[in-house]
């Protein structure tokens, strides 16, 4: 027997099925949540619940929103079962479903709407997850890209805001002008110094409108940086059949996980938060050697297996790690190029951390996809790989299996027929050429920066290249190997 999942009927559903404890009528808003896909209802959302369950700060419920157009349909899946999302975690030991309650609204796809719960000072923490492409950084400098036609649009319309950043800045401006303290802005993005990189944002557009609204930003708003991890994948027709059969929930919008989670935050939040250390949340005085260690090691290792396994015809990210080619390619470049340019963290296996990592990609209930992790490449090359090789320049240390990461990308931009990339265009055309030209693909500065002028890393690119284009993708990698145990 399946059940449709609502407020209502949480008391029909099977035993083995975890509900809250809460009274969810108890609630009141202290978070509003830009971003309201499957990652954020499988981490934030799932440790308030947690939290919630514990009986203590019921006033930081999370309100979603979302400014993309996608967000209308899931706010209509999310709104007709009560906000409620049911989370299940798959491993080869672990079956385990929860219905979560920590949404307790979702503002209507509109930027005034949303400018106006920003303005609402129960709020007291805005978080984000908008993808690491949407915080308009220009590869060629690092800083924010003031030129970017959406930025100058509201820029001249402060009052008509069309991204995020300009309905944060309108949200906050009013806050400013009623003599209410402005929110903490919470980033949980896969970007390095993700807080410090929001704050470059809104203080960028505010100068473009008005210097003293961005000296009141810079000064006055709190960006603390945070680390998250959890491996969830896109939500399938497959999945939601599978969350019917097995648990008996009828979910539109259900979300599908590993067992593992990680969320470590500064401290840093003038208007208070929940608890979350009480759920296993880590609170630090510094997250950027947590943040490296993560992006360049698990997203670094998720993007190296990626392209060679698509080029080699995997679908699932667990049939790519359990082919021995592709699993010692990743260990080999993670613990010899990767790893060595780490600053240590005391008390951290770096070792340790990778196979914990490949472990978890190895978990096949979760059928991660290949797809999903060759998705906007030219945003996670130069968060994921390319400060790596930034570092071993600098400090002369080996970059061939980095160059050849690079290539492989490179080759699957030229030859996938379905690049889902905001530059897919320009990649696909300069991919195509890379044979001839390499320096071509590199000069492509507003991914590359100023990276492709160097010559060491430009040299080995374009040996790389060779060598993918003259043989296939597992017999580079096995060329790899062999060379680096000679």
């Amino acid at each position: 027997m399946t059940t449709d999942l609502s407020l209502s009927t949480l008391s029909q559903l099977p035993q083995r099925v975890s509900v809250p404890s809460y009274d969810r009528a108890q609630l009141s808003p202290g978070i509003l949540h830009i971003g309201m896909g499957n990652f954020h209802r499988a981490h934030q959302a799932a440790y308030l619940d947690r939290l919630f369950d514990l009986g203590v700060d019921h006033d930081w419920a999370i309100v979603g929103a979302g400014v993309m157009p996608f967000d209308a349909e899931r706010r209509a899946m999310l709104q007709a079962q009560d906000w409620l999302t049911t989370v299940v975690e798959l491993s080869p030991e672990t079956y385990a479903a929860r219905v979560t309650g920590a949404m307790i609204d979702f503002c209507p796809i509109d930027a005034q709407a949303i400018i106006q719960r920003i303005a609402d000072p129960a709020i007291r923490i805005v978080s984000l997850t908008i993808t690491e492409g949407g915080y308009f950084i220009d590869a060629a400098t690092g800083e924010f890209d003031a030129a970017h036609p959406d930025i100058r649009q509201d820029a001249a319309a402060p009052d008509d805001p069309v991204t995020v950043f300009g309905i944060l800045l309108a949200g906050l401006r009013q806050r400013r002008e009623r003599g209410h303290p402005p929110p903490t802005i919470l980033s949980c993005d896969n970007i390095p110094e993700n807080g410090h990189v929001t704050r470059q944002a809104l203080a960028g557009l505010a100068g473009l409108i008005c210097p003293e609204v961005q000296g009141w930003v810079m000064d006055e708003v709190a960006f603390p940086n945070s680390m998250v991890d959890r491996i969830t994948p896109a939500t399938s027709a497959a999945k939601r059949t599978m969350v019917a059969e097995t648990f008996g929930i009828i979910d539109a919008a259900p979300v599908v996980c590993e067992p593992f989670t990680q969320w470590v935050m500064e401290d840093n939040f003038p208007l208070g938060r929940p608890s979350l250390e009480k759920v296993g949340v880590q609170f630090v005085d510094d997250i950027a050697a947590y943040e490296t260690m993560k992006l360049r090691i698990l997203n670094a290792s998720h993007a190296a297996l990626s392209y060679p396994a698509a080029l080699m015809g995997h679908d699932c990210v667990h049939d790519a790690v359990a082919d021995r080619d592709i699993f010692d390619w990743v260990q080999q470049l993670m613990r010899t190029e990767v790893i060595p340019v780490l600053a240590p963290i005391p008390g951290v296996d770096y070792d340790h951390y990778l196979a914990t990592c490949l472990d978890r990609f190895a978990n096949p209930e979760v059928r991660d996809t290949i797809a999903r992790l060759c998705q906007d490449g030219s945003n996670r090359q130069p968060k994921f790989i390319l400060p790596t090789i930034t570092d071993a320049l600098a400090q002369g240390r080996p970059l061939d299996g980095l160059a050849l990461e690079v290539a492989l990308w490179c080759r699957y931009c030229a030859e996938s027929d379905a690049l889902d990339d905001p530059r897919a265009d320009r990649l696909r055309e300069a991919a195509r050429h890379a044979q001839q030209s390499p320096a071509g693909f590199l000069a492509l500065t507003d991914v590359f920066g100023t990276l492709g002028q160097q010559d060491r890393f430009a040299q080995a690119f374009a040996r790389q290249v060779e060598a993918v284009w003259n043989g296939d993708a597992r017999s580079v990698l096995r060329g790899f190997l062999d060379r680096k145990a000679a």
